[in-house]
């Protein structure tokens, strides 16, 4: 089964850089997308054999979330139960016989540090509602989590060291979530891989000098790790400063 995330950085901006054709090419089980920047009605995505679902911001073209899946759920959860951060769209939970699958945004600290502790408020909530989950039957979360965990992560680890996505409380954060029980997948295949990012920066020719961040995650609960068979970054794939990074699993009942 193959899952698929990324953020696009305004949804109607890359549809019209080839995202229906990409998206077909994919051809995911699940396809999570962050940033959408839209409200409802302001698009209209014929995915045909897809259901869809979508989490919009309260505040016009910001943050926002989208879950496309073959497969229709028992269930679908918006937000994450905590009402001072689930007015920005910012994830979508399906669940299916034995998982569920999220997409998430997490949000980004912002120049000069403003919304650290907003932030680290939205960790807190966000890890005990994933453990909500996680104690009924194991998950499978992707999305833009904003964080490089580890230096390897990063092209430029000492200059970047306390700039937003690379505190060491957003690092710890990472650190301590990875802990109760889940796995970076990416990492778990390549425990060592170096150059292997998923943002660069639109300035300096970022993404030409490979300059780049591995921000974007598939994540899963620890007793899934038999069922993994790879993860992936796509950084071939153009039209957003993200790429798409993917999952593959087996054994999965839908």
């Amino acid at each position: 089964m193959k899952f698929i995330s990324w953020n696009v950085n305004g949804l109607r901006a890359i549809v019209k850089k080839g995202f229906v054709e990409t998206f077909n090419e994919l051809d995911a089980d699940f396809f999570g997308i962050q940033e959408t920047k839209l409200q409802a009605g302001q698009i209209d995505l014929d995915l045909p054999g897809y259901y869809q679902y979508w989490n919009y911001a309260e505040r016009k073209g910001y943050s926002g979330t989208a879950l496309f899946t073959k497969h229709k759920p028992l269930n679908v959860i918006y937000g994450i139960n905590a009402p001072d951060f689930d007015h920005e769209g910012r994830t979508i939970t399906l669940e299916y016989p034995d998982f569920y699958v999220l997409t998430c945004y997490t949000p980004n600290s912002g120049s000069g540090l403003k919304r650290l502790d907003f932030r680290m408020g939205w960790e807190e909530a966000f890890l005990a509602f994933i453990q909500s989950l996680d104690a009924k039957k194991p998950i499978i979360f992707c999305g833009d989590l904003n964080v490089a965990h580890a230096e390897i992560d990063l092209k430029n680890p000492k200059s970047n060291h306390h700039n937003a996505g690379f505190t060491d409380d957003e690092r710890e954060k990472m650190t301590a979530l990875l802990g109760t029980g889940y796995t970076d997948t990416f990492r778990y295949f390549n425990p060592e891989a170096t150059g292997r990012y998923s943002w660069w920066s639109y300035r300096f020719h970022a993404r030409d000098n490979n300059a780049g961040w591995r921000i974007d995650y598939f994540i899963t609960s620890n007793r899934l790790q038999d069922q993994l068979k790879d993860a992936k970054i796509l950084d071939q794939v153009m039209g957003s400063d993200h790429c798409p990074v993917e999952l593959d699993v087996d054994g999965l009942t839908v």
